[in-house]
């Protein structure tokens, strides 16, 4: 939430604001990515139930970030439809090209970022830059499936979508998928309190004892690693950061810290925190070295 008051405001010799007040009420802000024609607008405009945004069957039709405003009971919502990135053979006009770094922009002013998938496509190279761009940023994240009406399905057709996604974005298996389809509104419901709960779990805070004592059950269960002799020691964890949550572990040795073993006390956390769609960012540091 942001307060002012009493705020007055001279430009030149002419008063513009005499003696103001505003209270600006905290709202998620969730913006929406994914290659052009992926069903971004379409989305925009079932939320609102309006024409808000213009839809064609011509990729490349939004080329500006469009902000749009909504509440419901899950909260208070700002959501931003970007132009699709697209491929580079297409990326040839100025125009084009500042609409992909608007869009790259729009992800640092984001809370949540909807990487919007188009079912019948799959991940595209698009998708996986553009979900690469909100995962390097440290934002909670969600695996939009649309036009999941247009699909053949049978039992296992939502399984094997699934699991193609975790496989094509592996780096973010921390993200919830849903499918949903703009055009009829199937799930598109869902999307508030899934916006709420990645926001608050990229913005989670734990506890040193709490970290600690997750790190003294892990390492009891698999021990940290050793070379020539050596093992790793790790004496603390503490958290320093959030958005994403940002994890320190003291050490003795960070050449000893190998990433499995980094991954696996990741996991550890996650198993009993959740985290669910958001990364994690963790830092080693071992004896001696200085604080940045």
């Amino acid at each position: 939430m942001l307060t002012l008051e009493h705020v007055t405001k001279y430009y030149g010799r002419t008063l513009a604001n005499d003696d103001i007040s505003f209270r600006v009420e905290a709202r998620q802000i969730a913006i929406l990515l994914g290659p052009n024609g992926a069903g971004k607008s379409s989305l925009i405009n079932r939320i609102l139930g309006e024409e808000r945004v213009i839809v064609s069957n011509m990729a490349g039709t939004t080329r500006d970030a469009v902000d749009s405003y909504f509440e419901n009971e899950s909260g208070k919502f700002l959501f931003i439809d970007t132009a699709g990135m697209r491929k580079k053979s297409k990326v040839n006009d100025q125009i084009e090209k500042f609409s992909v770094l608007r869009a790259a922009m729009a992800i640092e002013r984001s809370d949540v970022c909807l990487i919007m998938i188009d079912a019948n496509e799959g991940v595209t190279e698009q998708d996986t830059k553009v979900a690469g761009l909100a995962h390097e940023a440290g934002k909670a994240c969600i695996i939009v499936v649309n036009k999941w009406d247009t699909v053949e399905k049978d039992t296992n057709t939502m399984d094997e979508k699934t699991a193609e996604i975790r496989r094509d974005l592996s780096y973010m298996t921390y993200a919830p998928v849903v499918f949903i389809s703009a055009l009829t509104g199937q799930r598109v419901d869902k999307l508030f309190d899934m916006i709420v709960a990645v926001s608050n779990q990229n913005s989670m805070r734990i506890t040193t004892g709490m970290l600690n004592n997750i790190l003294e059950d892990a390492t009891a269960r698999v021990q940290p690693p050793t070379d020539k002799g050596r093992r790793l020691k790790i004496y603390y964890i503490t958290q320093v950061g959030v958005k994403p949550p940002h994890f320190v572990f003291f050490c003795n040795d960070s050449r000893l810290f190998h990433f499995s073993y980094q991954r696996y006390l990741e996991n550890q956390i996650r198993a009993v925190f959740g985290l669910t769609g958001t990364p994690i960012k963790i830092t080693i540091r071992q004896k001696g070295d200085k604080e940045d």
